[in-house]
């Protein structure tokens, strides 16, 4: 795979941008529910998608929801029950930053649940999605692929970043023996949850910049009309000089520590 230029990725992605933004529109004026799961391994790339795809959409009309360990009530509930309450109202995308998916790869891998719970899950999941889309959801289900030495190289560069070393978790760590184990159970799960209603798309992710533009191409390619462009207003003249920002004594400026050039 050629790789891509700077320039070119932010050319790309702009477009693709504004794209997202139309869908977003379009399903707040239809009232379409979409959901978007991203699976992957550690240091795929995930996140960075899923700022991506957000950075220029109305606030009001998106959900991320990347859920943490359950805790002891939610461990006695109905495996789904969690997620079911961040599925999307009418006119609202979700986009999981891991997912009910979860117990398909990373629980069995590192031992989180039992097999007795894996079993009971990869039967109920199929059933379970097609409630889902049977009701009307759009469900898009994400695999990012990344090779073992591209993931060895970003987790060097996140324990290298003090940015970035809140991004490698305990878990993340010993994943990185796992790493047949993980695609293993990875094949398992696409070949017994792959269903017409709810397919399951791969991703190369060795580079995550052209990782981004295929995926969110292809996105927008899977969802009805989203070519909705908000006309450019036409903003009248303001009357008299523009005012000054004259603020009650009572409130406290901030100091400008920015200084001047």
């Amino acid at each position: 795979m050629a790789k891509l230029k700077d320039k070119t990725y932010r050319r790309e992605m702009a477009a693709l941008q504004l794209e997202l933004a139309g869908l977003n529109r379009w399903l707040r004026r239809s009232g379409h529910r979409l959901v978007v799961l991203f699976e992957g391994r550690d240091a795929a790339g995930k996140g960075g998608t899923i700022k991506a795809i957000t950075e220029s959409m109305d606030t009001r009309g998106y959900h991320i929801a990347s859920l943490p360990k359950p805790d002891e009530t939610e461990a006695t509930q109905w495996y789904f029950q969690r997620y079911v309450q961040h599925l999307p109202s009418a006119g609202e995308i979700v986009l999981f930053d891991r997912s009910w998916y979860n117990r398909a790869v990373v629980e069995p891998a590192m031992g989180f649940c039992t097999k007795a719970q894996y079993k009971a899950f990869m039967n109920a999941v199929p059933a379970f999605e097609k409630l889902l889309t049977d009701d009307g959801i759009i469900l898009l289900k994400y695999w990012l692929a990344v090779d073992q030495e591209a993931q060895e190289e970003r987790f060097a560069e996140r324990a290298k970043d003090p940015l970035k070393r809140w991004k490698l978790s305990p878990n993340d760590l010993a994943s990185r023996e796992k790493y047949a184990e993980i695609g293993h159970l990875r094949d398992l799960m696409i070949e017994r949850t792959h269903r017409p209603h709810a397919p399951w798309f791969v991703v190369d992710y060795n580079n995550q910049k052209q990782g981004r533009i295929n995926l969110i191409r292809h996105l927008l390619e899977q969802v009805p009309r989203h070519d909705e462009t908000i006309p450019e207003p036409k903003l009248p003249k303001l009357k008299g000089k523009p005012k000054t920002e004259h603020v009650t004594s009572k409130a406290l400026w901030v100091p400008d520590t920015c200084g001047s050039d």
